[in-house]
């Protein structure tokens, strides 16, 4: 029944037509894709001399030269202090009981060295400290200090300041007309010759240390006379009054005599 096939015409132009195409249509990707392709690189070689390139140099790192430590310094080993055999001093003082020995200068403040044993050897030096294992013997010892006892002197503490002495009271000295060096004699008012005005004035005065009148006031006398009077009184001078040996203030009175005119 199929043993004579017969092949239709019509698929056989349909598939021709169609190979056709997609030939024609993979050949004209083909053409573009190169065209592009080879068109940005003839772009690209054109814009290059106008792009600002720059230009990085990259250094190496500079190799930082490790710091070698320094060896630790070992503890150096601290000499052993031998055994002493002596006594050390920084001053030789003879003990108390070397009654022979006159210090030179004696002080209450007893000195921070001890003595000088007996019977011990003693040097001079810049502490002092006992022997570890002391050696006696006869002549050791008190042989060394060849002077007499030296005692340190701390300088005495400065006397208190005196207390002041507090103001004395002026001392009354009465009518001190007599002991007046100088005692100028008061003017006569004119006012008062023209109301015939007489009699004692007297005037209270306080003289100081110096002997000068520091103040005056009238005590009795006519109202016409007592200004001159007290105008007088002030221009006296005393001799300086002592008690005990200190100057002091006096207190007295002056009287001046008026007669009318």
């Amino acid at each position: 029944m199929f043993d004579n096939l017969v092949e239709s015409g019509s698929h056989k132009q349909d598939l021709g037509r169609k190979g056709s195409f997609i030939l024609g249509t993979v050949v004209i990707y083909a053409v573009l894709f190169t065209a592009v392709f080879i068109g940005g690189i003839i772009w690209y070689d054109a814009a290059l001399g106008e792009q600002d390139l720059e230009l990085t140099t990259l250094v190496a790192p500079v190799p930082v030269p490790q710091v070698e430590k320094a060896p630790e310094k070992q503890e150096e080993a601290k000499p052993t202090k031998a055994e002493q055999n002596v006594d050390v001093r920084k001053e030789l003082i003879a003990d108390v009981s070397r009654t022979e020995l006159v210090p030179k200068e004696v002080s209450a403040k007893a000195s921070d060295i001890p003595p000088v044993r007996r019977g011990v050897t003693t040097v001079v030096g810049t502490e002092s400290s006992n022997a570890a294992a002391p050696i006696s013997g006869p002549g050791t010892g008190t042989g060394i200090v060849a002077g007499p006892t030296q005692v340190n002197i701390a300088d005495e503490p400065p006397p208190p300041p005196p207390k002041p002495t507090p103001p004395r009271a002026p001392v009354s000295g009465g009518v001190l007309n007599g002991k007046a060096i100088s005692l100028p004699k008061p003017a006569y008012p004119a006012i008062a010759r023209t109301a015939h005005a007489s009699g004692t004035v007297v005037v209270q005065v306080l003289i100081d240390e110096n002997g000068n009148v520091v103040s005056a006031h009238a005590v009795s006398g006519h109202p016409l006379l007592t200004a001159v009077a007290v105008a007088a009184a002030r221009g006296a001078r005393f001799s300086p009054t002592k008690l005990s040996g200190q100057p002091v203030k006096v207190t007295g009175v002056i009287t001046y005599n008026f007669v009318a005119q």
